[in-house]
């Protein structure tokens, strides 16, 4: 039973980066942007300035005001005009953010392989109203249903707990319960480290239904009847994409931006850059909490996020992802 003593704890405040332009002029950008693409040569810059620069609901009007001045569909002339990473970039700001998540869910199943990094970042990351919009919107765009794909592009029980996280059901409303998380700790040791063998159902039950704030709990009171943290725990009793889906849990539970953070940092350093990861994470939230994320990147990495992708990305490419982090 929950408690009702015990209100959620406030979440300190999150800002990401864009927010909206104020004075709004849709029909002065959409202008701006006509012109940038209109006649010999592209403008790249007109459009990192008018784009990068709005926020997502305002990038929605200004493609409305831009077919109903010009009768030209926005995006069909961004496509014909932009090319490469930079394109990927800005096409991906003109979706909506359910838009957006759908289509590199839709992505990251169809076709040859599955990118299972992706289907984790985002099902794993989203909250319940979130989830439940890219669900709606990928029907709508796909004529797909959500949860078949991933049943039938997955298996076992990184399957279950994929379907557990697009179902959009997590208790984030209910107050946080000291009891029952001492009981889902023990639940949680019992299933693990006390048994010979593992029972990720256990696991999946637990981790995918509560609230991150009930889990912090559970986190804690598990710290205190094991010799190991949660994270340890899921790192020995599991392997492959189920023990990343689990700690991708754990990790927005206790630090969604440091989460993020480690995601950009892997996606640029070494030989070679993940612009698929890159791009998705920038333009996914830059507009959330991106500000903490770059502070936290600085915290673990001692390095600017700006300065990884000024040393990573090169051209119109690096000049928009500059834009949208405001880092340098």
């Amino acid at each position: 039973m929950v408690s009702g003593g015990n209100p959620k704890p406030s979440r300190p405040k999150v800002q990401g980066t864009v927010f909206p332009a104020n004075p709004f002029q849709p029909d002065r950008d959409a202008d701006i942007l006509r012109k940038a693409m209109k006649g010999f040569g592209t403008d790249e810059k007109a459009i990192i300035d008018i784009l990068a620069y709005r926020s997502n609901e305002q990038r929605q009007q200004i493609k409305l005001t831009y077919k109903t001045m010009f009768g030209r569909d926005l995006i069909k002339d961004l496509k014909s005009e932009l090319g490469g990473k930079f394109e990927d970039v800005i096409l991906g700001l003109m979706q909506t953010p359910a838009e957006y998540d759908a289509s590199e869910i839709r992505k990251a199943i169809s076709g040859l392989g599955t990118d299972e990094d992706a289907l984790v970042e985002i099902l794993c990351t989203r909250n319940n109203k979130q989830i439940q919009e890219i669900r709606a919107t990928y029907k709508t765009l796909f004529k797909r249903d959500l949860e078949k794909d991933i049943r039938g592009d997955t298996s076992g029980h990184f399957e279950k707990l994929l379907v557990s996280m697009s179902a959009g059901g997590r208790m984030e409303n209910m107050g946080v319960d000291p009891g029952r998380a001492a009981e889902d700790a023990k639940a949680l040791y019992d299933a693990g480290e006390k048994r010979l063998g593992t029972d990720e159902s256990r696991f999946n039950q637990i981790l995918a239904l509560q609230s991150f704030d009930q889990l912090r709990l559970v986190f804690q009171e598990y710290a205190k009847i094991s010799r190991r943290t949660i994270e340890q725990s899921i790192k020995s009793e599991m392997s492959g994409y189920l023990e990343k889906g689990m700690l991708t849990i754990v990790k927005c539970v206790q630090d969604l931006p440091g989460y993020f953070a480690e995601k950009l940092y892997k996606s640029m350093k070494g030989a070679g850059t993940n612009d698929s990861t890159l791009i998705r994470v920038v333009v996914t939230r830059c507009e959330v909490d991106m500000v903490q994320v770059k502070m936290e990147f600085h915290r673990r990495y001692n390095q600017t996020l700006g300065k990884f992708i000024q040393d990573d990305c090169s051209g119109d490419y690096k000049r928009c992802l500059m834009a949208l982090v405001r880092d340098g």
